[in-house]
Protein backbone atom coordinates (compact mmCIF):
# COMPACT_ATOMS: atom_id res chain seq x y z
CA UNK A 1 0.00 0.00 0.00
CA UNK A 2 1.13 3.11 -1.09
CA UNK A 3 1.70 5.81 1.74
CA UNK A 4 0.10 8.82 1.46
CA UNK A 5 1.49 12.50 2.45
CA UNK A 6 -1.33 15.30 3.16
CA UNK A 7 -1.00 16.90 -0.21
CA UNK A 8 -2.91 13.67 -1.21
CA UNK A 9 -4.72 13.09 1.86
CA UNK A 10 -6.44 16.67 2.01
CA UNK A 11 -6.41 17.20 -1.76
CA UNK A 12 -8.08 20.26 -2.70
CA UNK A 13 -10.61 19.73 0.95
CA UNK A 14 -10.77 22.42 2.94
CA UNK A 15 -12.56 20.64 5.93
CA UNK A 16 -11.87 17.94 8.36
CA UNK A 17 -13.92 16.43 10.49
CA UNK A 18 -13.37 15.01 14.46
CA UNK A 19 -15.11 12.71 15.82
CA UNK A 20 -14.09 12.53 19.43
CA UNK A 21 -15.83 10.08 22.15
CA UNK A 22 -18.70 9.03 19.97
CA UNK A 23 -19.92 5.85 20.67
CA UNK A 24 -18.65 3.18 17.67
CA UNK A 25 -21.95 3.39 15.49
CA UNK A 26 -22.42 7.11 15.81
CA UNK A 27 -19.11 7.49 14.66
CA UNK A 28 -19.76 5.82 11.88
CA UNK A 29 -23.00 7.34 11.30
CA UNK A 30 -21.18 10.90 11.32
CA UNK A 31 -18.31 9.79 8.91
CA UNK A 32 -20.62 8.84 6.49
CA UNK A 33 -22.88 11.71 6.48
CA UNK A 34 -19.74 13.79 6.10
CA UNK A 35 -18.82 11.71 3.14
CA UNK A 36 -21.73 12.02 2.13
CA UNK A 37 -21.48 15.84 1.55
CA UNK A 38 -18.13 15.80 0.37
CA UNK A 39 -16.06 16.56 3.68
CA UNK A 40 -13.58 13.51 2.77
CA UNK A 41 -11.49 13.27 5.23
CA UNK A 42 -12.15 12.12 9.60
CA UNK A 43 -10.06 11.68 12.24
CA UNK A 44 -11.20 9.96 15.14
CA UNK A 45 -9.53 10.64 18.32
CA UNK A 46 -7.69 8.30 20.50
CA UNK A 47 -6.46 9.65 23.65
CA UNK A 48 -8.02 6.68 25.90
CA UNK A 49 -7.73 2.98 24.67
CA UNK A 50 -11.39 2.63 24.69
CA UNK A 51 -11.62 5.27 21.74
CA UNK A 52 -10.05 2.74 19.35
CA UNK A 53 -13.01 0.60 18.60
CA UNK A 54 -14.60 3.73 16.99
CA UNK A 55 -11.23 4.59 15.07
CA UNK A 56 -11.16 0.74 13.48
CA UNK A 57 -15.05 1.03 12.68
CA UNK A 58 -14.32 4.35 10.89
CA UNK A 59 -11.46 2.95 9.16
CA UNK A 60 -13.80 -0.01 7.98
CA UNK A 61 -16.29 1.91 6.62
CA UNK A 62 -14.05 4.36 4.89
CA UNK A 63 -12.16 1.60 3.71
CA UNK A 64 -15.37 0.95 1.53
CA UNK A 65 -15.56 4.29 0.20
CA UNK A 66 -12.20 4.91 -0.48
CA UNK A 67 -11.94 7.56 2.35
CA UNK A 68 -9.13 8.19 4.42
CA UNK A 69 -9.38 7.95 8.23
CA UNK A 70 -6.96 9.10 10.38
CA UNK A 71 -6.13 9.15 14.18
CA UNK A 72 -5.88 12.11 16.52
CA UNK A 73 -4.93 13.01 19.93
CA UNK A 74 -1.80 10.73 19.46
CA UNK A 75 -0.05 11.34 22.67
CA UNK A 76 2.83 8.65 22.61
CA UNK A 77 4.68 5.86 20.91
CA UNK A 78 1.83 3.35 21.95
CA UNK A 79 -1.11 4.92 20.80
CA UNK A 80 0.81 5.30 17.35
CA UNK A 81 1.06 2.09 17.20
CA UNK A 82 -2.77 1.03 18.42
CA UNK A 83 -3.67 4.01 15.50
CA UNK A 84 -1.83 1.83 13.00
CA UNK A 85 -3.04 -1.49 14.04
CA UNK A 86 -6.19 -0.37 13.96
CA UNK A 87 -5.75 1.05 9.72
CA UNK A 88 -5.43 4.81 10.75
CA UNK A 89 -3.67 6.34 7.78
CA UNK A 90 -2.00 9.27 9.49
CA UNK A 91 -1.64 10.56 13.02
CA UNK A 92 -2.57 13.82 14.73
CA UNK A 93 -1.21 15.15 18.14
CA UNK A 94 -1.97 18.40 19.81
CA UNK A 95 1.61 19.19 20.46
CA UNK A 96 4.93 18.73 18.77
CA UNK A 97 6.68 15.80 20.28
CA UNK A 98 9.33 15.00 17.61
CA UNK A 99 9.24 11.12 19.21
CA UNK A 100 5.94 10.86 17.92
CA UNK A 101 6.46 12.10 14.70
CA UNK A 102 9.39 9.77 14.13
CA UNK A 103 6.83 6.47 15.75
CA UNK A 104 4.42 7.50 13.23
CA UNK A 105 7.13 7.76 10.48
CA UNK A 106 8.34 4.35 11.34
CA UNK A 107 4.65 3.08 11.08
CA UNK A 108 4.15 4.51 7.12
CA UNK A 109 2.20 7.09 8.78
CA UNK A 110 2.54 11.24 7.84
CA UNK A 111 1.76 13.06 11.45
CA UNK A 112 0.70 16.13 11.40
CA UNK A 113 1.94 17.96 15.37
CA UNK A 114 0.32 20.26 16.80
CA UNK A 115 1.94 23.99 17.51
CA UNK A 116 1.34 27.57 18.53
CA UNK A 117 4.44 29.21 18.02
CA UNK A 118 7.47 30.59 15.33
CA UNK A 119 9.44 28.61 17.31
CA UNK A 120 7.80 25.07 17.22
CA UNK A 121 6.72 25.54 13.65
CA UNK A 122 10.51 26.07 13.26
CA UNK A 123 11.26 22.75 15.15
CA UNK A 124 8.57 21.05 12.92
CA UNK A 125 10.42 22.45 9.34
CA UNK A 126 13.46 21.31 10.46
CA UNK A 127 12.51 17.71 11.43
CA UNK A 128 11.36 17.75 7.76
CA UNK A 129 7.26 18.16 8.59
CA UNK A 130 5.84 21.15 6.76
CA UNK A 131 2.19 20.06 7.54
CA UNK A 132 1.34 21.42 11.04
CA UNK A 133 -1.58 21.52 13.00
CA UNK A 134 -2.38 25.32 14.40
CA UNK A 135 -3.78 24.79 18.02
CA UNK A 136 -6.18 26.20 19.46
CA UNK A 137 -6.84 28.03 16.57
CA UNK A 138 -9.58 30.06 17.78
CA UNK A 139 -7.14 31.69 20.28
CA UNK A 140 -4.50 32.36 17.96
CA UNK A 141 -6.77 34.16 15.15
CA UNK A 142 -6.38 34.64 11.58
CA UNK A 143 -3.78 36.97 11.64
CA UNK A 144 -1.06 34.25 12.89
CA UNK A 145 -1.19 32.49 9.99
CA UNK A 146 -0.97 35.69 7.80
CA UNK A 147 1.88 36.27 9.61
CA UNK A 148 3.35 32.82 9.45
CA UNK A 149 2.90 32.67 5.97
CA UNK A 150 5.74 35.53 5.73
CA UNK A 151 8.72 33.92 7.23
CA UNK A 152 7.56 30.38 6.76
CA UNK A 153 5.49 29.93 3.47
CA UNK A 154 6.47 26.48 2.86
CA UNK A 155 4.32 25.27 5.81
CA UNK A 156 0.57 24.13 5.75
CA UNK A 157 -1.77 24.91 8.42
CA UNK A 158 -4.84 23.02 9.76
CA UNK A 159 -6.74 25.53 12.44
CA UNK A 160 -7.95 23.35 14.83
CA UNK A 161 -9.90 23.90 18.28
CA UNK A 162 -12.83 26.42 18.73
CA UNK A 163 -13.80 26.35 15.17
CA UNK A 164 -17.05 25.88 13.29
CA UNK A 165 -18.88 27.14 10.19
CA UNK A 166 -19.69 29.94 11.53
CA UNK A 167 -16.12 31.40 11.94
CA UNK A 168 -13.74 28.92 10.06
CA UNK A 169 -14.25 31.91 6.30
CA UNK A 170 -12.05 33.98 8.02
CA UNK A 171 -8.98 30.98 8.63
CA UNK A 172 -9.21 29.87 5.07
CA UNK A 173 -9.07 33.33 3.78
CA UNK A 174 -6.01 33.87 6.07
CA UNK A 175 -4.56 31.16 4.24
CA UNK A 176 -5.57 27.91 6.32
CA UNK A 177 -5.15 24.97 4.26
CA UNK A 178 -7.73 22.94 5.90
CA UNK A 179 -9.99 23.89 9.06
CA UNK A 180 -10.87 20.81 11.42
CA UNK A 181 -13.89 20.85 13.15
CA UNK A 182 -14.49 18.78 16.33
CA UNK A 183 -16.88 20.34 19.38
CA UNK A 184 -19.15 21.90 16.73
CA UNK A 185 -20.44 18.93 15.16
CA UNK A 186 -22.92 17.97 18.41
CA UNK A 187 -24.92 20.37 16.57
CA UNK A 188 -26.56 18.68 13.69
CA UNK A 189 -26.91 21.58 11.45
CA UNK A 190 -22.48 21.59 11.54
CA UNK A 191 -21.93 19.32 9.14
CA UNK A 192 -24.25 20.56 6.61
CA UNK A 193 -22.76 23.79 6.93
CA UNK A 194 -19.63 23.20 6.72
CA UNK A 195 -19.88 21.15 3.77
CA UNK A 196 -20.40 24.47 1.83
CA UNK A 197 -16.98 25.46 2.68
CA UNK A 198 -15.62 21.97 1.11
CA UNK A 199 -13.63 22.25 -1.87
CA UNK A 200 -13.91 26.52 -2.07
CA UNK A 201 -11.19 28.96 -2.92
CA UNK A 202 -10.47 31.23 -0.25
Amino acid sequence: MTTPDFDHIFGGARVMAILRGLPVAETVRLAERAWDLGIDVVEVPVATADAVPALRAAVAAGAERDRIVGAGTVLDVDQVAAAADAGARFTVAPGLDLTVADAAAARGLPHLPGVATPTEAQQALRHGLTWLKAFPAISLGPAWFKAMAGPLPQLRFVATGGLDAGNAGPFLHAGVRVVAVGSALSDTTQLDALAKLTRTTP
